[in-house]
């Protein structure tokens, strides 16, 4: 007869009995088959992304070693090898650490005021009335489908200096006078306008996903808080910021990668021409590469632009499979 399986015993102690060995714990296969998911949910987007960028990425990187001049352009002439020529042309630039420093003060500040006004729209669309919060909803979606270009346009529009319905509304104010004040003279006053637009453009994403993520929060846990005496900011704090933190990184991390490539706000507002103090990373490569035909400098100016955000979006795509290790 076969012998039926059972838990491997030891040898009786000398006071009779048997023991029973200790079952040694082995890797679950569903639990390895589990972690590779989100590659595999993540493969076809990957592929796509490569097939698209791969090549304008290689010629890219490959005209940053070169000289590509106006020349090489129309004759169609092999442009010669210069090496890290214009790496080290940008990186000894001190306007190119200028724009560096420009475009990261305005990626820290935007990101920072859009996810705390996406975060306090949330906290908002929780306590209204459902029918006011689908309202809400509606209005965000219409913000977040509105092209870039065409909300760029529009705020260029309500800040003109001549027919500007911004400067016809404050030159109405009692002892104030707005008629004909250009609001792009002032750096200062030009950034905060184009942080306006971005964080106007940023909110509905944040709210939205936010708002979502909100669902998730027990009311058992914000009630019982409630009875203990917590204030709700306490609440706010202790409870319902730690179960938001990943999803609160995801969209922080994503605001930083849109923000860190601002191009359309600032070219649109320009009128095609940024001065130098309104110059950003992709504006400033732009207009090396096109506006003064240094292609391969320009190229330098892109590639160092990725290195930058190369970080951000490691970090991104590792933040999304721990979320999804953890679901």
């Amino acid at each position: 007869m076969q012998a039926v399986d059972s838990p491997t015993t030891r040898p009786a102690p000398p006071g009779g009995g048997t023991e029973q060995r200790a079952a040694v714990p082995r890797p679950s296969r569903r639990r390895r088959a589990d972690a590779r998911v989100p590659w595999l949910l993540a493969l076809p987007t990957l592929v796509v992304l490569v097939a698209l960028l791969a090549y304008p990425l290689y010629r890219m990187i490959v005209l940053s070693f070169q000289n590509m001049r106006l020349r090489e352009l129309l004759t169609g002439l092999t442009p010669s090898w210069v090496g890290f020529d214009q790496y080290e042309k940008a990186l000894t630039d001190s306007t190119f650490w200028g724009v560096v420093g420009r475009t990261a003060g305005f990626t820290v500040v935007s990101v920072i005021l859009s996810v705390l006004a996406g975060l306090g729209v949330a906290l908002l669309m929780r306590r209204v009335h459902p029918k006011v919060r689908l309202a809400m909803m509606i209005a965000m979606m219409f913000v977040w489908a509105l092209p870039q270009l065409v909300a760029a346009q529009t705020f260029r529009w309500l800040t003109d200096s001549d027919f500007g319905v911004l400067n016809y509304l404050i030159d109405k104010l009692p002892g104030v006078d707005y008629a004909n004040h250009s609001w792009f003279v002032n750096p200062w006053q030009g950034w905060s306008l184009v942080t306006v637009l971005v964080v106007w453009a940023g909110i509905p994403f944040l709210a939205i996903s936010l708002s979502a993520g909100l669902t998730q929060v027990p009311k058992e846990l914000l009630e019982a808080a409630t009875v203990d005496g917590a204030t709700s900011r306490q609440a706010l704090r202790n409870i319902t910021l730690p179960i938001l933190k990943p999803l609160l990184t995801i969209v922080t991390t994503l605001s930083v990668i849109w923000n860190f490539g601002l191009f359309t706000q600032t070219w649109v507002l320009r009128d095609g021409h940024p001065e130098p103090y309104y110059q950003t990373l992709a504006t400033y490569s732009y207009t090396q590469a096109f506006g003064q035909s240094k292609y391969s400098y320009g190229s330098a100016i892109a590639v160092i632009t990725v290195l930058l955000m190369l970080g951000v979006m490691v970090f991104y795509i590792r933040q999304m499979f721990k979320i999804g290790e953890v679901d």
